[in-house]
Order: C-alpha cells, then sequence, then structure tokens
C-alpha cells in the first residue's frame, strides 16, 4: 500500500523540501514494525524509485535533487534531511525508532554510508538499527586495484566511466582524468595517510588472481592535487573518513560482485570496519556484475540468479534485525 507521502523541511527554509512515497503492508499490525529509508543509485545525476517487499517493514522511497542542476553535496543534504525527519517521526507511521535500517545501491551505497557516519555523533537521535551498502562506490583514492584493473571493460559499470560520472558529480575538470588514473591527485602527504586504508595489500589474495598487477607509482602533481580536492571529502568518498567515526557505525551488511569495478571498495571498507569491531555481514555474488541486484527485480525477463541471490541474502539480514 502507498500512503501519501510527506515532506521533510530542509534547514530553515520552508520552500526546500523533499518528498518521499511510503510502502507499508495492508493489514493494520499494531506492533512497531523495522523501517528502511532507500537510497538510490545514479551518481546523483539521475535515478529511479525502485521497490521490493519486505515482510513486517515498511519502506521509504524518495528522489533526492540531482546534478548537475544541484550540485554536490546537495543529495547526501536531502538524504540526511529526510533520515532525520524519519528517525524523529518513526512512530508516527508505525515503526520503532530503534529499528530504522538505511539502505543504497551503488552510488546510493556512497550516500548510505555518508549519513550513518554523519549521525554517530547525533545523540538528540535514535542510533540507526543498520546500514546495507549495495555494491558501493566508497573512494577515489586509488583506481588501479584489483577490481578496477579485472573488470574495467565489465558492463554496466567501465572503469573510465565510473571516473566521468564521479568527477562530474563534484565538479571536476574531465581533464584530470588520465591523471586520476595514475594516482597523481593523492598528494605524498595524503598518500601516507591513506595507505593504511586503501591499499591492495587489504585485498586478500583469492581476489587477485585473475590478472592483477601492482601498479607503478607515479610522483603527485600539485594542480592535479588541488583541482581533485573534493574527491577526498568523505561525504563523497567514505572509506577515508576518521577513525572516530568508523568505530561508531551500525551494524553493517554488504554486498560486493566478483565482476564490478568496484568490488573491492567494499572488501576494503569491510575490513575497516571489523578493525573496529562493527558487526558486519558479506555477501560476495560469484557471479555478479555491477546492477545484478536492480535487474533481478525485472524476475524472468532479464533477472540473473546472482542478483536474486543477493535479493535474498538482504531479506534474511533484515528479518533477523
Amino acid at each position: 500500500m502507498i500512503k501519501p507521502g510527506f515532506k521533510a523541511v530542509l534547514g530553515q527554509k520552508d520552500r526546500d523540501v523533499v518528498d518521499l512515497r511510503i510502502y507499508q503492508l495492508k493489514t493494520s499490525n499494531k506492533n512497531l514494525r523495522r523501517g528502511i529509508l532507500y537510497f538510490h543509485g545514479g551518481v546523483g545525476r539521475f535515478g529511479s524509485i525502485r521497490k521490493n517487499g519486505c515482510a513486517k517493514t515498511l519502506s521509504l522511497l524518495f528522489r533526492y535533487r540531482l546534478a548537475p542542476e544541484h550540485p554536490f553535496p546537495a543529495q547526501l543534504e536531502d538524504c540526511l534531511t529526510a533520515t532525520i525527519h524519519f528517525l524523529r517521526t518513526a512512530q508516527d507511521h508505525g515503526v520503532d525508532p530503534s529499528r530504522v535500517v538505511i539502505c543504497g545501491d551503488s552510488s546510493g551505497g556512497t550516500l548510505t554510508a555518508a549519513v550513518a557516519q554523519a549521525l554517530v555523533n547525533r545523540t538528540d537521535l535514535p542510533k540507526l538499527r543498520a546500514q546495507i551498502l549495495i555494491y558501493p562506490f566508497l573512494q577515489c583514492v586509488d583506481l588501479n586495484l584489483p577490481s578496477y584493473q579485472q573488470n574495467k571493460g565489465v558492463p554496466i559499470l567501465l572503469k573510465e566511466r565510473t571516473l566521468v560520472l564521479g568527477l562530474k558529480y563534484v565538479n571536476v575538470d574531465l581533464g584530470v582524468i588520465e591523471e586520476v588514473f595514475k594516482g597523481c591527485h593523492v598528494s605524498e602527504d595524503r598518500r601516507l595517510k591513506y595507505q593504511k586504508w586503501v591499499s591492495p595489500d587489504y585485498i586478500p589474495h583469492e581476489f587477485k588472481t585473475r590478472g592483477y598487477k601492482p601498479s607503478p607509482t607515479y610522483l603527485p602533481s600539485k594542480e592535479v592535487c588541488e583541482v581533485s580536492e573534493p574527491m577526498f571529502d568523505p561525504v563523497f568518498s567514505p572509506l577515508l573518513a576518521e577513525d572516530s567515526v568508523i568505530a561508531q557505525l551500525p551494524e553493517t551488511f554488504i554486498l560486493t560482485c566478483e565482476f564490478d569495478v568496484l568490488r573491492d571498495d567494499g572488501l576494503l571498507y569491510k575490513k575497516r570496519l571489523e578493525d573496529h569491531g562493527i558487526k558486519v555481514t558479506w555477501c560476495h555474488l560469484q557471479e555478479g556484475f555491477h546492477g545484478t541486484v536492480f535487474l533481478a527485480l525485472f524476475g524472468k525477463v532479464v533477472g540473473f540468479r546472482s542478483g536474486a541471490k543477493g535479493l535474498q541474502k538482504i531479506v534474511s539480514f533484515l528479518r533477523l534485525l
């Protein structure tokens, strides 16, 4: 059943609102249920409303403002506003405020991670019960990790397309693409800081057997480093958040796909979370590719078994919360 949407006010401007669509069971239930906020993918530039059924779950789906009309980080602002509003009003919609989950795929997974990080120090709100990251983009430090090398030409998310979309999203000139691929956008200071979080050394050996070769190290370019500054914002690259933030994150479900350039982002985030004692449920789709979970929603038309398996694992995770 679709309930009339409600509007979450952005900041102090009553004219700026986020429209949300609410899906809930037709049957009445006096018990408070879990709730999910779902952030669609599309690199903040284009998106679609998608849904799937989860028993005894209320779901909120909405369209955040899209780039380029609304520049980064307007997308995070909308997602954060909606989440805060829902946490504060959850019981009005039959939801237990202690069982609210945020979820997103691809760049929606990036926004999910960023929202969870933004809320860790909020003592005026209920804590998120969990976050679900479906093949998320999480860093722009190293675009030569094993998964980027192995899957650079695998549809639907090619290596070059990933960076082009990302640079357009944060309004960085596309002329730096080749330098970014070489790693020339990372200053020496940043390289020293980030190497403890982003490195092929932290990718398990079994993910390096399919044609991976260590990349040469190039000297940073001061000019490229300066224009690439937005790429290191944890809102854009949540893997780069400080340890004090990572240590406070909620229980997490991470889904990765073998044939996806973003696979290793998920693996590295999984390691960071586990290193800080965060409980992580990991689902790896051995035959999966970027977008396979979305395609699973179309069933027999264009569905893939890997995507159906991923959906089943997500639903199983939700039922335990």
